[in-house]
């Protein structure tokens, strides 16, 4: 059994440690707990290891937010993984800051990398584990909030929730969804 796990984010150094890349930091710690390394291939950073008799696919899309659904899709048809198999990673700022959410399908929550992987895979009919980034902005100023790095008390309190969200990754593609959810969603 092939599962795909797609982390959002942006490439370049300027946006490493910014809310909007908490997919790809998720994605970095999971891989380094699990041995494997990420490598350059065909639109994204790529590595996958086994877990319980299952190989995951990590990627980290290199088509920039707005175009994560290019990469996504063309990953899922070359592996041949069902929408069923696939989670992807992302910001959420209707959350607080830590809090992490799993669903089996949603909206895009005017959020333009799932939009555009609804629109590359055909739905939104796909998982999806939010991570809160909270909402600490005023009107008019969420790109700017998004694209900021972590403050220093949120830098702190990470680590914990990106482990969350690593064992959260780990028990979709052992247990399923709905235990998942049942177990980890608050």
């Amino acid at each position: 059994m092939k599962f795909l796990i797609a982390g959002l984010g942006n490439i370049g150094p300027e946006y490493e440690l910014t809310r909007h890349n908490i997919g790809f930091l998720v994605l970095d710690r999971l891989a380094e707990a699990q041995g494997a390394r990420f490598d350059h291939t065909k639109l994204a950073n790529k590595c996958e290891f086994k877990y319980k008799g299952r190989t995951i696919h990590l990627i980290k899309p290199t088509t920039y937010m707005n175009l994560s659904g290019k990469s996504v899709n063309f990953w899922m048809q070359d592996l041949k993984i069902s929408k069923e198999n696939l989670l992807v990673i992302t910001d959420d700022i209707a959350l607080p800051h830590g809090n992490l959410r799993m669903r089996a399908k949603g909206s895009n929550a005017g959020h333009n990398g799932l939009r555009n992987i609804d629109e590359q895979t055909g739905g939104n009919n796909y998982a999806r584990l939010k991570f809160g980034i909270g909402n600490d902005f005023h009107q008019g100023q969420q790109v700017d909030y998004v694209l900021s790095q972590f403050n220093k008390e949120q830098l702190e309190n990470l680590p914990f929730a990106m482990d969350k969200a690593c064992e959260m990754v780990l028990s979709f593609c052992s247990i399923g969804i709905s235990r998942t959810m049942n177990q980890f969603n608050d």
